[in-house]
């Protein structure tokens, strides 16, 4: 297993990186799916875990990510959008989870958690909703490696960009840096990805825009293509 520095590196290294979001996969065909993800060169697999208390919708969780372990190499982002994600903590490590990215909603003072997190050699996160914006994760930028934008409101898939958030990559990348990577979650396509690659977002979680596609690595290059041209022109 890499450690979080070599994880940071090979991110980073790759960027832009597009996380397929498993939520919108084949669950009765994962064998399939991940051979697919496979051939597309997928780097960063996004795995969206929901309790039906923090969001109003249920996933999926360490069993089920322990079986998809089983058939990919690729990182591992589990994004936890559940009340009590420290509870939990060890569960996720244990399947093979190589980021962990909690919500400041969900745990307003996050700084325990993402410390532990990091003890263990994972990537930390920490993801804010649409309207929390920049400002109330800004004190912990030192204790996280990735912070997560929700585009969406979390809790359920295919939902339309929304494109205030915009400000919020923007602002998270001039405050933290290059060294922050920022990823974006939520009706991520075609049409709002260059956006965000300009803004300053590293990592883009795409669900329908690759599930829905009939061939994942023309829809992944596509996506990455538009990523860095955006970023190129900035």
């Amino acid at each position: 297993m890499r450690s979080r520095e070599q994880l940071l590196s090979h991110l980073r290294s790759v960027s832009p990186v597009i996380a397929p979001s498993m939520l919108k996969c084949d669950f009765g065909n994962l064998h399939r799916e991940f051979e697919r993800l496979g051939a597309a060169g997928t780097e960063v697999v996004h795995l969206d875990v929901m309790d039906g208390h923090f969001v109003p919708n249920l996933s999926y969780g360490p069993m089920v990510i322990e079986r998809m372990r089983q058939h990919s190499g690729a990182i591992f982002d589990a994004h936890l959008m559940i009340s009590d994600p420290g509870r939990y903590l060890d569960e996720y490590v244990r399947v093979g989870c190589e980021a962990i990215t909690i919500h400041l909603e969900a745990v307003p003072e996050p700084l325990g958690i993402l410390r532990a997190i990091r003890e263990r050699g994972l990537l930390a996160g920490l993801a804010v909703n649409p309207a929390t914006g920049w400002a109330p994760a800004a004190p912990f930028v030192g204790e996280m490696d990735l912070f997560l934008v929700m585009s969406v409101q979390p809790g359920f898939g295919g939902q339309k960009f929304i494109p205030g958030v915009i400000s919020t990559i923007r602002e998270a990348r001039l405050s933290a840096g290059a060294g922050l990577l920022i990823s974006v979650d939520g009706g991520i396509g075609k049409s709002t990805i260059a956006d965000c690659a300009r803004a300053g977002c590293d990592l883009f979680v795409a669900g329908s825009s690759v599930f829905d596609e009939p061939c994942y690595s023309a829809a992944m290059a596509e996506l990455r293509r538009l990523a860095m041209e955006a970023r190129a022109a900035v």
